[in-house]
């Protein structure tokens, strides 16, 4: 790695939030949970599409938005080459990651939980 972990503050973590809300929506995804932590960001999103480009569309959508608020150098790098995926094929395992996601992290942080379960 040749630059320091990125570090994401209480208005980063909520632009990202905002960031990963709005890609959901603009490409029709069900997010169902998410929480922005300072070092790394969980999420369970309900689609047919694969994790991979989940997560791709995530970084893109919330490194735009950052990249806006001109808070970091603009060469700045903020995201793993990956991440962690997993597909969830039934409904209590849907439910054990959104609980996860939302209560199992420490203390709150950026966090979203789906009304609509």
């Amino acid at each position: 790695m040749d630059q320091a972990p990125y570090n994401l503050d209480q208005i980063r973590r909520d632009v990202v939030l905002q960031a990963i809300q709005e890609v959901c929506a603009h490409r029709g995804w069900s997010l169902l949970a998410a929480h922005v932590r300072s070092s790394h960001v969980h999420t369970v999103v309900e689609t047919e599409d694969a994790p991979e480009r989940v997560m791709a569309g995530f970084k893109a959508y919330a490194s735009r938005r950052l990249n806006r608020m001109r808070l970091d150098d603009p060469n700045r790098k903020r995201w793993a080459r990956h991440g962690s995926t997993r597909w969830l094929w039934k409904p209590q395992h849907v439910s054990a990651a959104i609980q996860y996601v939302v209560a199992e992290q420490g203390d709150a942080m950026s966090v979203f939980e789906s009304q609509e379960l």
